[in-house]
C-alpha cells in the first residue's frame, strides 16, 4: 500500500507519532535504550536521552531538591559550574594522587546532603574514584533514600564497569562523543524511585524528563558505540595499558624534570598527564602540532580559558600562606608547569608513541634553551 505522509508539522521520523512512520521510528528508539540499559544492567524506563553528557549532569545536579550537596574538587566543569550556581556545596579535596578517601566523604555528609557527586574517571588526570567503595561507605547513613550518589562517567565509558548495580549509583552520566559515537548525544541513569526535577519543558518526551523530539538514528549510534566499546574493553585496555607505561616510564626516564600527574596504576588505560618543568605547556603543544601530533593541555571545554586547570591545582602542593592569588574553593594548589595531556585511542600504534617521544625530547629541550 502506497503510504502517504501529512504530518510535516510534527516532522519526520517522529517517535512521539502514533502512525506507522512513528511506530518505526519509536522501535529504533526503544531498541538503542534497550541495548544501552542492558550495558548498565539497568531498566529501559531507568534511561533518560539527553543532547550531551554535559546536560546529563546539569540534569542531575539542578534536578535534584533542594538540599547540601557533597563533591570532590576535581570535578568536571559541567558538574563543577552547576554546583556553584547552586550553592550549600562541600568541594572534599583529593589526595596529591588524584584520587579521594571515600572517608572525607563520610565526614562531608550533613542530615540535610540530598547528593554526592564524584567523577568516576577524571577527564584531565585519568584517575579513577574508588566508586563501590564510597556507594558501601554512606548508604547505611541514608534517610529516607537520600543522599543519592551521582557519577560522572563520560571517560569511563569503554574502559572501565558502568553496571550500576555493582557500582551501586542512583544516577549516572554517560554520552557518545568518548566512545566513537556520534556528538551531540547522552543519557542520564535515573535509578527508579529517584524524583528529579526536568530542566527543559515543553512535551512529555522522556517521561517528562527531558522534552523535545529525539533523534532515533543518532541515539541508535551512540547505543552500537557503547555496546561495541563495552564489548571490546579488556582486550583494548591491556594493549592500551602496556602503551601507555611504556610511553611514561621513557619519558620520565629520558626528560629530566619530568612529572606524571595522577596515580600511576588507578588511572584510565588511554590517560598520560605530564608536567615538564622550565616550560609553558600551551608553547609546548603547538610546537607538536606543527610536527604532526596533536595533544591538549586540560579538557578540550576549556581550551579558550587563561585560568589554570582546577584539577592540577588540586593535586599541587598549597601555596605560601602570604600568597595573594584567590583561587576558586576546589582547588587551591600552585599549578605545575609544561602541562600537556596525551590520551590514546583504538588507532594509537607503538610507532606513534615512538615517534612523538623523539619529538617531544626535541621540543622540550629546545623551549627550555629559550
Amino acid at each position: 500500500m502506497k503510504r502517504i505522509y501529512l504530518d510535516y508539522a510534527a516532522g519526520m521520523h517522529n517517535p512521539s507519532s502514533v502512525h506507522a512512520s512513528g511506530r518505526a521510528a519509536k522501535k529504533i528508539l526503544d531498541g538503542a535504550r534497550a541495548q544501552i540499559a542492558a550495558v548498565l544492567h539497568c531498566r529501559a524506563e531507568e534511561l533518560i536521552f539527553t543532547g550531551s553528557g554535559t546536560e546529563a549532569n546539569n540534569l542531575a545536579i539542578f534536578g535534584i531538591r533542594e538540599g547540601h550537596i557533597v563533591s570532590t574538587n576535581i570535578e568536571h566543569h559541567s558538574v563543577l559550574r552547576p554546583l556553584e550556581k547552586r550553592g550549600n556545596v562541600t568541594f572534599v579535596p583529593v589526595k596529591p594522587n588524584g584520587i579521594v578517601d571515600p572517608g572525607d566523604i563520610a565526614k562531608a555528609l550533613r542530615p540535610d546532603t540530598v547528593l554526592v557527586s564524584v567523577i568516576y574517571a577524571n577527564n584531565e588526570i585519568g584517575t579513577i574514584q574508588p566508586i563501590k567503595e564510597i556507594a558501601k561507605m554512606f548508604r547505611p547513613l541514608r534517610t529516607n533514600h537520600y543522599p543519592l550518589l551521582h557519577i560522572d562517567a563520560c571517560q569511563a565509558a569503554g574502559f572501565l564497569n558502568l553496571n550500576v548495580q555493582e557500582l551501586g549509583v542512583d544516577l549516572m552520566t554517560i554520552n557518545g562523543s568518548k566512545i566513537y559515537g556520534p556528538k551531540g548525544t547522552g543519557a542520564l541513569f535515573v535509578r527508579r524511585g529517584v524524583r528529579l526535577s526536568p530542566l527543559i519543558l515543553g512535551g512529555d518526551q522522556e517521561w517528562g524528563l527531558r522534552a523535545g523530539t529525539p533523534n532515533p538514528a543518532l541515539l541508535a549510534e551512540f547505543a552500537k558505540a557503547l555496546e561495541t566499546c563495552n564489548a571490546q574493553r579488556v582486550t583494548r585496555n591491556v594493549r592500551l595499558t602496556k602503551l601507555r607505561d611504556d610511553f611514561i616510564q621513557r619519558v620520565v626516564r629520558e626528560i629530566p624534570r619530568t612529572t606524571l600527574n595522577g596515580d600511576p596504576i588507578l588511572r584510565l588505560p588511554n590517560n598520560i598527564n605530564i608536567s615538564f618543568d622550565g616550560i609553558d605547556g600551551e608553547m609546548l603543544m603547538l610546537r607538536l602540532d606543527l610536527k604532526g601530533i596533536e595533544v591538549s593541555t586540560g579538557a578540550a571545554c576549556t581550551v579558550t580559558s587563561n585560568e589554570p586547570s582546577h584539577v592540577l591545582r588540586a593535586i599541587s602542593p598549597q601555596p605560601p600562606a602570604l600568597s595573594p592569588s584567590r583561587p576558586p574553593p576546589y582547588g587551591k594548589g600552585e599549578v605545575k608547569e609544561g602541562n600537556i595531556r596525551i590520551s590514546l585511542g583504538r588507532s594509537t600504534t607503538k610507532k606513534d608513541l615512538e615517534y612523538t617521544l623523539k619529538v617531544l625530547k626535541k621540543e622540550v629541550a629546545r623551549l627550555r634553551k629559550l
